[in-house]
């Protein structure tokens, strides 16, 4: 069981980065912060993923059979430029995240026609922000019906920023709502985020994101 404070190495990112996590005494668990452009496998029944979503969305997929699952979380739908295929940005694109996901999970022992998938975000936070939630929207729901993955359960749209835990052992997922200085803090960060991926290309140019 980790301490609080700790930090656990990640084994289903393109990096073994280091990850932020801490104890949560309530649940009896050590939560694992998921990054913007991020996802993490896991079947360790003391440990769940935990991130905040605004307009971007986060897929939570487990094997029932294998209890092992995860959680990864994107910014955008498909990437604008056809080339823009580093691995460590390529997670912060729809397509990319989820077959890495999916892949990660099926490493693993998972069978694709045993996975249990839960979809979330998608919100309209700001008039005028592209609609960039209902394009993360549709676009996942398009690409589980041409997947044929059939979506369990799913809380999508609506205005509010989201908080997300997902247990990916058992698939358990608890939902909260934020307030309104949560809920700006969330733009920001996202707004921040899509504006480093619009300066990042430019030819040459490689962008990392750090937690």
């Amino acid at each position: 069981m980790s301490k609080p404070g700790t930090k656990l190495q990640s084994w289903s990112t393109e990096h073994n980065t280091e990850r932020h996590s801490h104890f949560d005494h309530a649940e009896g668990a050590t939560a694992v912060w998921i990054f913007q452009g991020d996802f993490y496998v896991s079947s360790r029944p003391d440990l769940y993923l935990t991130t905040v979503l605004g307009s971007c969305i986060a897929v939570c997929m487990r094997d029932p059979v294998t209890m092992c699952g995860g959680m990864n979380h994107f910014l955008l739908p498909d990437a604008e430029i056809p080339d823009d295929h580093f691995p460590s940005l390529a997670l912060r694109y729809g397509s990319y995240s989820i077959e890495r996901l999916i892949n990660a999970i099926l490493s693993r022992g998972g069978k694709r026609q045993r996975l249990e998938t839960k979809v979330f975000g998608g919100a309209d936070l700001m008039k005028g922000m592209s609609a960039v939630g209902a394009r993360n929207v549709e676009f996942v729901e398009h690409y589980f019906a041409r997947e044929l993955l059939t979506i369990a359960a799913a809380d999508l749209r609506g205005v509010k920023p989201r908080k997300l835990r997902y247990f990916p052992t058992t698939g358990r997922v608890l939902v909260s709502e934020l307030q309104d200085l949560q809920a700006i803090d969330t733009v920001r960060s996202e707004s921040e985020c899509r504006s480093k991926i619009t300066n990042s290309k430019l030819p040459g140019a490689i962008e990392v994101f750090v937690p």
